[in-house]
């Protein structure tokens, strides 16, 4: 099994105190993540840093300068108790065809959705990815995203962690694998409660993220 999952777009590092997250990935790394902008309307806001080649770390957490969403936000930001490693991203190389081939293997990864936010510089960004509510529940199976004709966010030019391994437990690893399967990417998974987590390489050495 790859150390690195294929067709990785990104990882969530979710958190309640996005400020104090960003803050302790600098202060652990040496590296400090930079601001990617708000989601409108969702109540989150979100700081990236690169992991090497088209893969980056997304740091997502209640936006201060936005009102109360009218529902829950993105992954549950309000009720973490901490911060957290929710779940991971793939972008292959044709989202519809993907889907229905997850979908003829079994996996139904949900409906398309569209997205977008607005950058500190205030390019609006959009994109469609499946939706997180179909998706398994222990956040190890990845949502599809397609980027579409905006640019990536590795291309702005972010601060970089180079990524050295992604791995997981889940107390029946075997029912995590049939889905990877069928997206057409893999993880590293063993056996134990539900947990993602991932190792970047830093100015301070490798360190690790749960």
């Amino acid at each position: 099994m790859d150390a690195i999952p294929p067709l990785l777009d990104h990882l969530v590092l979710a958190t309640p105190d996005l400020a104090a997250t960003v803050a302790d990935f600098a202060r652990r790394t040496g590296v400090t993540p930079v601001p990617g902008g708000a989601h409108p309307g969702l109540g989150t806001r979100n700081h990236l840093v690169g992991l090497g080649g088209r893969s980056y770390l997304e740091i997502l957490g209640p936006d201060p300068e936005q009102g109360e969403p009218a529902g829950p936000r993105p992954f549950g930001v309000d009720r973490l108790p901490g911060p957290r490693t929710l779940t991971w991203a793939i972008s292959p190389p044709d989202l519809d065809a993907a889907i229905t081939t997850a979908r003829a293997r079994g996996y139904d990864p949900g409906p398309v959705h569209p997205m977008s936010r607005r950058t500190p510089g205030g390019t609006v960004l959009r994109w469609r990815l499946t939706d997180s509510g179909h998706a398994h529940p222990s956040g190890l199976v990845p949502f599809l995203i397609d980027w579409g004709a905006s640019p990536h966010p590795t291309a702005s030019g972010l601060p970089v962690t180079p990524l050295l391994e992604v791995s997981a437990t889940a107390p029946a690893p075997e029912e995590v694998h049939g889905p990877l399967t069928a997206l057409n990417t893999g993880l590293r998974l063993t056996a134990g409660p539900v947990a993602l987590s991932f190792t970047v390489d830093t100015p301070h050495g490798p360190v690790a993220f749960g």
